[in-house]
């Protein structure tokens, strides 16, 4: 017996054409309410309705990753219900095909729309979202693209740096580097540079002005230039200025190495990073979930009733998504719990329903 048989594929393409129709149908909602919210800004500088239709197309890959547990509920919901209402189901039931067969079909199906769902949010959508905000800004105020123009702070041991000005990855102006003393963090020395740039992997800083403080008072020095050392890497600022939900996976790993070896907090971005991962999981259980209920409650129902259970389950859903985060964050719960625990939660149910249906 081969692992996916003749049945298996047959359920699953079924599953996979409603669910591209329904996101076809979604993204088209959400891309339209996007262009209508963002079109107040049609006019700053040489913003245009071209321009809008840009960053919108390029918000795509983003909004697929946001709605595609809902794509994948309803996808199943009529998947599997067109299968019903046709008696399909029923003569694969007098054939002797359980109800934890369909629903493994169901799960195969659910592994390729999670790994897909898992390229959207580790690539795809942080690439669109990039580039969308670059062409704003780009158009918006004249910036040029790949510029950042923003001030940030950073830690590397004892010493804190503010960035006054980051043009580039690798071009940064008006930083001032405070060093603290290992003893009782009091100030060490304070330097500020005009401008550095990153060259074979060190920072080289420009008209430098070092003072160093000790019990005998200040000593100021100019230097033309000076070499840092430091594990500050491009890629690294990168990061730090983006958003948490606009990094990829292995730039989240990335940024919590960073931030815990310099004592600083990774929780925001240990979250985010366990919500990507568990992204695959939330499909898959939105999907199972399905099954018990086209199979019971819903399987003489026509097409307006699953679509509104589906759209009531898909945003009820999201509501304790986000609410748990939140709430784990405050609470100080394990990362893993705050991202996962609404898809654990309903994937035991969706199990259990399954597993007692008849």
């Amino acid at each position: 017996m081969t692992l996916i048989s003749r049945l298996d594929r047959y359920i699953m393409v079924h599953i996979f054409g409603l669910t591209a129709i329904a996101a076809l149908a979604l993204s088209a909602i959400y891309t339209f309410i996007t262009f209508v919210s963002e079109s107040g800004d049609i006019g700053k500088g040489n913003y245009g309705v071209w321009q809008l239709a840009g960053y919108v197309l390029w918000q795509i890959p983003t909004s697929l990753q946001v709605l595609l547990p809902i794509i994948a509920l309803l996808g199943t919901l009529m998947g599997l219900g067109t299968l019903a209402a046709q008696n399909e189901i029923t003569a694969m039931r007098a054939a002797g095909v359980s109800l934890t067969r369909i629903g493994r079909a169901t799960l195969m199906a659910g592994l390729v729309i999670g790994a897909f769902n898992l390229v959207l949010g580790d690539w795809l959508a942080p690439l669109g979202k990039q580039n969308a905000t670059e062409l704003r800004e780009q158009y918006r105020r004249g910036r040029v693209p790949g510029t950042i123009n923003q001030p940030v702070w950073l830690r590397e041991g004892n010493v804190i740096l503010h960035v006054g000005q980051v043009k580039t990855e690798t071009e940064v102006a008006d930083i001032v580097a405070y060093s603290l003393r290992p003893d009782d963090l009091g100030l060490a020395a304070v330097v500020h540079a005009e401008e550095a740039s990153y060259i074979d992997g060190r920072w080289q800083a420009r008209k430098v002005r070092r003072t160093d403080f000790s019990g005998g008072g200040a000593k100021v020095a100019e230097l033309p230039e000076m070499v840092w050392e430091g594990n500050i890497s491009p890629e690294v600022l990168r990061l730090v200025m983006l958003k948490s939900n606009a990094i990829s996976i292995r730039g989240l790993m990335q940024l919590t190495s960073y931030l815990q070896a310099n004592g600083l907090d990774d929780r925001q971005y240990r979250l985010e990073l366990y919500r990507k991962l568990m992204a695959p999981l939330t499909v898959m259980a939105m999907m199972l979930f399905a099954v018990p209920f086209v199979m019971g409650s819903l399987r003489d129902s026509g097409t307006g009733q699953r679509l509104l259970f589906g759209v009531l389950v898909g945003v009820a859903f999201y509501m304790a998504n986000e609410v748990t985060a939140n709430t784990g964050q405050i609470g100080g719960w394990p990362p893993i719990l705050s991202a996962g625990l609404p898809t654990f939660l309903l994937g035991g149910v969706a199990a259990w329903r399954l597993l007692r249906a008849r």
